[in-house]
């Protein structure tokens, strides 16, 4: 193509777009191979005005973390009382703005949270977030957030002597969990913990299994697919709640908070090639650098985990050379591919040329910067059918 023809300029048409039918689809699947559970899809996952109310139809309730995303989940169509807030990090204000929007179940994993519940949100339901390893997952969740055990009863009990129910048990194995025995100690813990409220006469009347099934499209640094063992995971659970519901004292409901599970491989994102260089680095030798128009401050985030394939239309049958990827901004952590395993890519590659990221669904809309070197976030389009994100 000569330097002289017109190109698409990338601010003006990329994009990240979503198959709602995938997504849909996704869901229904989770439902077949979980029957009985409720799902609380994890709203930070995709914030898509469009993407909630496809799943709040679909009979999803919403997992938040802010009373921003209770409104949202509630303006998507979900009803108040299949809102939880699931955030165990929450302000006096925000509880309280909380129980106002007709949130009544909390997340806690301290004395002091409790205290704040019963005083802002009167009588409200909690569940107990226990802690996990983290172990096996991408990104393991494992400081923050949940507490042992035996500091979980206490908890509980504070909660009942503070007039609020305390009404559940949850776990959460980490981001992008890659191993079924995560979820068996998982598990495990919450099982022990359910004996040990019953002795103080606690019984919960439901279980959060929390997020972390994982996405099935990424590529590890290598370019290698992840193939994380999705059907042992399941069977580890249906066999675990079939273990919780014969310890529980009363018939236990089950709650799954899937983000990354249902959107991550339906959505894709439509980019540009900005520049395919070639450099002499301080040590003498030659690298390429792909640059592209979207990159970790807006819309591959989480690009230091995980890969995303690439698909560049129409080149499958080129030449590809190895490459440094890199995104459009002034920050060098902006890239991946470097070091001994390089991204293969089309060799002629030019300024405007279109590029597909394919399982970029998860978490790109939300982590997306407001403009770090005056680059736009993304929209979004939502579509019918995987033939729309060609």
């Amino acid at each position: 193509m000569s330097a002289g023809k017109r190109r698409d300029r990338p601010q003006e048409t990329d994009r990240i777009v979503y198959d709602l039918t995938g997504i849909e689809h996704q869901y229904d699947t989770l439902l077949k191979e979980l029957p009985g559970t409720e799902v609380r899809f994890a709203l930070k996952a995709c914030p898509v005005d469009e993407v909630l109310h496809c799943l709040a139809e679909r009979g999803a309730g919403f997992d938040t973390a802010s009373p921003a995303e209770i409104r949202q989940a509630l303006d998507a169509g979900a009803r108040p009382d299949r809102v939880h807030y699931g955030n165990t990090v929450k302000s006096d204000h925000d509880i309280a703005e909380a129980h106002r929007l007709g949130v009544r179940t909390f997340a806690t994993d301290s004395l002091e949270d409790v205290a704040a519940i019963a005083a802002h949100a009167p009588g409200a339901r909690v569940f107990c977030r226990l802690a996990t390893s983290g172990q096996g997952a991408l990104w393991g969740l494992d400081r923050k957030f949940g507490c042992g055990p035996g500091d979980a009863v206490r908890i509980m009990a504070a909660a009942r002597a503070a007039g609020l129910v305390p009404a559940g048990l949850s776990v959460h194995v980490g981001s992008q969990q890659m191993t079924g025995e995560a979820w068996q100690q998982a598990l495990d813990t919450l099982a022990g913990t359910l004996l040990a409220l019953a002795r103080q006469g606690i019984v919960p009347d439901h279980v959060n299994l929390g997020g972390g099934l994982p996405a099935l499209g990424y590529l590890d640094r290598r370019g290698i697919p992840l193939e994380p063992p999705l059907d042992k995971m399941f069977a580890v659970l249906r066999e675990g709640m079939e273990r919780l519901n014969g310890l529980a004292a009363a018939p236990l409901r089950f709650l799954l908070e899937p983000g990354r599970h249902l959107v991550a491989d339906h959505g894709t994102i439509r980019a540009h090639v900005v520049r395919l260089t070639e450099r002499t680095g301080p040590d003498g030798g030659l690298t390429r650098w792909l640059y592209l128009s979207v990159g970790k401050f807006n819309g591959l985030y989480e690009m230091d985990q995980v890969t995303h394939p690439l698909v560049f239309p129409g080149r499958e049958s080129e030449e590809h050379v190895p490459a440094v990827v890199a995104g459009p901004t002034c920050d060098s952590d902006d890239a991946y591919g470097g070091g001994r395993h390089p991204v293969p890519v089309p060799r002629t590659l030019a300024s405007g040329d279109p590029v597909w990221i394919r399982s970029a669904g998860a978490y790109a809309p939300s982590y997306t910067t407001q403009g770090f070197n005056g680059i736009r976030p993304l929209p979004c389009v939502c579509v019918r059918g995987p033939e729309g994100l060609h």
